[in-house]
């Protein structure tokens, strides 16, 4: 059991305040491959309804992705697919709602600025400014928030990495987030801007990531606030569908809030929140003893 840090996140002109309660990033993936619900969402204003839908349910930041980062991916899209395929769905939620929280989910720097200079309040960069040289200076010039995540590798390689001993997996992802903030801090990034993901799936197998989970709360020791993106990952269940991992999904949503998770991304924000909600209680309850 952790004790969650109250944070201040910058995020463009507003400031959340992480730690008070869980706060949930709703997916919406305009993907026609991601390894969940890809393809789900063809027509743009059925991707800006599902986004509508999960704020209601009580996401409060959305989370929107062009390109699939699932295993085995090429990441050959390009930007001006890439963009192509965000600029409806972000003008239409931001229509609908103007002071919802987007953020949008690439590795690209071009894409970044784009979707930032379209109302986007945070960059999720799954490669931690190590795919594209110039995320890290793209992000210093920009005043959004930045959730930088530790992978291992290119999507295209993780089924062959080498596994992680046990041993291994902790320090390994330390050092990776550690250096990351090393070079966030080169590039004059903010740390109030900065949230850390340690990447569950991306770059980790099979039972590399329980030992990630289990092991989540020794991460405060970098002083950052953390997101736990656990949803319908494949470890949880590797004998179901994605769509029918969702009570393992709880479980370990559960687990990573009572080890300080500050926010939750997931796809089934209805179930998160019940959720989430009564782990939060609980914390509070411990906290207080």
């Amino acid at each position: 059991m952790y004790h969650r840090p109250v944070k201040e996140w910058r995020i463009g002109p507003r400031t959340l305040f992480l730690g008070r309660r869980t706060l949930l990033m709703g997916i919406v993936n305009l993907t026609p491959d991601s390894f969940s619900d890809g393809g789900q969402f063809p027509a743009k204003q059925a991707a800006i309804d599902h986004a509508l839908r999960l704020l209601d349910e009580g996401a409060e930041i959305l989370d929107l992705g062009a390109e699939s980062t699932r295993p085995g991916a090429t990441l050959d899209l390009g930007a001006e697919d890439e963009q192509q395929r965000l600029a409806p769905v972000l003008e239409g939620i931001l229509r609908a709602r103007p002071d919802c929280v987007l953020s949008v989910d690439t590795f690209r720097a071009s894409t970044a600025r784009f979707a930032v200079e379209r109302g986007a309040l945070i960059v999720n960069d799954v490669s931690g400014l190590t795919w594209d040289p110039a995320m890290a200076q793209t992000l210093a010039t920009l005043s959004c928030g930045a959730v930088l995540m530790h992978t291992r590798g290119l999507p295209s390689e993780w089924q062959s990495q080498k596994r992680l001993d046990p041993t291994e997996v902790m320090p390994a992802v330390t050092e990776g987030l550690v250096s990351i903030l090393s070079n966030a801090e080169k590039a004059k990034i903010a740390p109030e801007r900065i949230v850390l993901d340690p990447g569950f799936g991306f770059g980790k197998r099979g039972e590399e990531n329980l030992t990630l989970l289990a092991h989540f709360g020794e991460l405060h020791g970098l002083g950052q606030p953390l997101l736990a993106g656990l949803s319908r990952k494949g470890f949880l269940a590797p004998h179901l569908a994605p769509r029918d991992r969702v009570p393992a999904t709880i479980a370990a949503n559960t687990a990573a809030i009572l080890a300080g998770a500050h926010i939750l991304r997931v796809h089934d924000v209805a179930a998160a929140r019940q959720a989430s909600d009564l782990a939060d209680s609980l914390l509070a309850q411990i906290v207080a003893l």
